[in-house]
């Protein structure tokens, strides 16, 4: 095929888009928008948020060494957008957006009501890159809204309708999956069985 050719840039997508709220004061609360982050180490949890030194959130993450990362929905993509190009200095985004400040359990900061799944992150390290800083964090709680939870506990993210960041735009995430980890190796045998578990619960859930 065909190539064409562009000079070196940030051309990884889609990435996460997520609403990270930090400060440890009531009249510190604030949200900045992030799309660069993802999960860095499995045990202990580890992630990672790039922000820009200029930010407002920038001086709020590095003095308290906490933030909260917020996953976003459909419903919640305005303001996500807000919040990404508002500056705290300016604006107060949660009453801007009419979003709560509920508390978290291991952080100073709060999280955001109205998002589906909070991160509690404790930062470990600060990268200094040249035009942002990496905060590199562990994961020290999750929150998940309840109705997100099946029988079993098990958290159903598709049932979320989250959103993800791709070359400048917001796009909503396809609710079906096309496949489940694995599933290119996957015997016939366990595939039939899968099967037969979906089709159970999408009938018990339209009874």
């Amino acid at each position: 095929m065909e190539k064409v050719t562009f000079k070196p840039g940030t051309m990884l997508n889609p990435v996460p888009v997520v609403m990270v709220s930090c400060g440890s004061q009531p009249d510190e609360h604030n949200i900045i928008t992030i799309a660069w982050t993802g999960i860095v180490n499995s045990e202990p949890p580890m992630t990672y948020i790039s922000v820009r030194k200029s930010r407002h959130s920038h001086e709020l993450i590095k003095n308290s060494k906490e933030f909260v990362i917020n996953l976003c929905t459909e419903d919640l993509a305005f303001a996500t957008d807000y919040c990404g190009v508002k500056s705290g200095r300016d604006v107060n985004k949660f009453k801007e957006q009419k979003l709560t400040a509920i508390p978290a359990e291991a952080v100073s900061c709060p999280m955001i009501g109205e998002a589906p799944v909070h991160l509690e992150c404790k930062v470990t390290q600060i990268i200094e890159l040249p035009s942002h800083d990496m905060f590199l964090a562990e994961i020290v709680k999750v929150h998940a809204d309840k109705k997100l939870l099946d029988e079993k506990g098990k958290i159903l993210l598709e049932e979320a309708r989250l959103i993800c960041y791709n070359h400048g735009e917001y796009f909503g995430i396809k609710r079906k999956p096309l496949g489940k980890f694995g599933y290119s190796i996957m015997k016939p045998k366990t595939k039939k069985r899968i099967n037969k578990e979906k089709i159970k619960k999408s009938s018990s859930r339209s009874s």
